[in-house]
């Protein structure tokens, strides 16, 4: 049974930073994809980035393209999402997502990854 753990969500002002976090447990495989969706409230759920262990580079979505990086630790089955410049419409619950593999034209799609976790919130005031 594969579970994600995330941690590092939290209330922060407009401009702060945040380091999300989320651990893959119980997954076989050497090959996984790891990424991050978040859904605001009101709002349907929209894919922020992507990286698969043997993928050529990450992926973003246009609205956070220079602000949230993406990185994994492979060993760890681990995926990190460092969050710069946070604005009040980053606001929304943030969810950890896995699979077996992702590309350019899937990573984004909510249901394609098979397993999600139970999400963090990220708050931001203006």
């Amino acid at each position: 049974q594969v579970q994600l753990t995330e941690s590092g969500g939290g209330s922060v002002q407009a401009g702060g930073s945040l380091r999300l976090s989320c651990a893959a447990s119980g997954y076989a495989y050497s090959s996984i994809c790891m990424g991050w969706f978040r859904q605001a409230p009101g709002k349907e759920r929209e894919g922020v980035a992507a990286i698969y262990t043997d993928g050529a580079r990450p992926y973003y979505a246009d609205s956070v393209k220079g602000r949230f990086t993406i990185s994994q630790d492979n060993a760890k089955h681990t995926v990190y999402l460092q969050i710069n410049s946070l604005k009040p419409e980053d606001t929304a619950m943030y969810y950890c997502v896995a699979g077996s593999y992702c590309d350019g034209d899937s990573w984004y799609r909510v249901n394609w990854h098979n397993y999600w976790g139970q999400g963090t919130q990220v708050t931001v005031s203006s």
